[in-house]
């Protein structure tokens, strides 16, 4: 069928590239947020807190959530390194620390092809640590993405995403915290090539700190 709109695909590749920006916007304003003057300490550099993790789990994405057509089912790889930038903020239930989240993922799709995506995440968190054993986090921000996978609708290898979700820790002895999260997580091009079919998904990992 021929477009008599030529204007439209324009119009939405401007929409897609302001949606992309607004995100940006958000992830920047949330990680400014995590640096600016708290009621807290700020520990700078100080890395005696941080601490690194691997995560392993499954992803996918559902046909209809959003403009995603595709059902791509993935296998993560998830190494993390987790910075701490304020410690000791609020009180109560509420208690908790400001850190980031930066993380090398690497996504095995097993269907419908079978390859590899790889990326960048960078994501602001907070962790509640009223609980002594069971300690809940927020966490969101993106990053870049490269897909070798070959799915229909995705018209550019390189990517970005976007992605929020909750998680929780439980200290498993002095030295290790079992990690578990649910993600939604959303890929795209923001309109730089067509078709720009998005991939929104939902993730659940496991993983250990060291």
């Amino acid at each position: 069928m021929i477009d008599h709109h030529p204007d439209r695909k324009k119009l939405t590749s401007i929409l897609c590239r302001g949606k992309a920006y607004f995100l940006i916007l958000v992830t920047i304003y949330f990680l400014g947020f995590c640096f600016s003057t708290l009621p807290a300490r700020a520990d700078g550099f100080d890395t005696t807190k941080d601490n690194w993790a691997v995560l392993t789990g499954y992803g996918q994405s559902f046909p209809g959530w959003g403009e995603t057509t595709e059902r791509v089912h993935s296998v993560d790889l998830i190494p993390r390194y987790d910075h701490v930038i304020f410690d000791g903020i609020g009180s109560s239930w509420y208690r908790g620390y400001h850190s980031i989240f930066l993380e090398l993922p690497v996504s095995v799709v097993v269907s419908p092809d079978f390859a590899s995506m790889v990326g960048a995440n960078f994501l602001a968190a907070y962790t509640f640590t009223a609980g002594e054993d069971w300690q809940p986090y927020l966490f969101g921000g993106g990053g870049p993405v490269y897909s070798f996978a070959d799915i229909e609708g995705m018209g550019a290898d390189f990517n970005g995403n976007y992605q929020f979700g909750v998680g929780l820790r439980h200290h498993w002895d002095m030295s290790h915290q079992m990690l578990i999260e649910v993600r939604f997580h959303h890929i795209s091009n923001a309109g730089a090539e067509d078709p720009n079919v998005p991939l929104n998904s939902l993730k659940i990992l496991i993983g250990f700190t060291f």
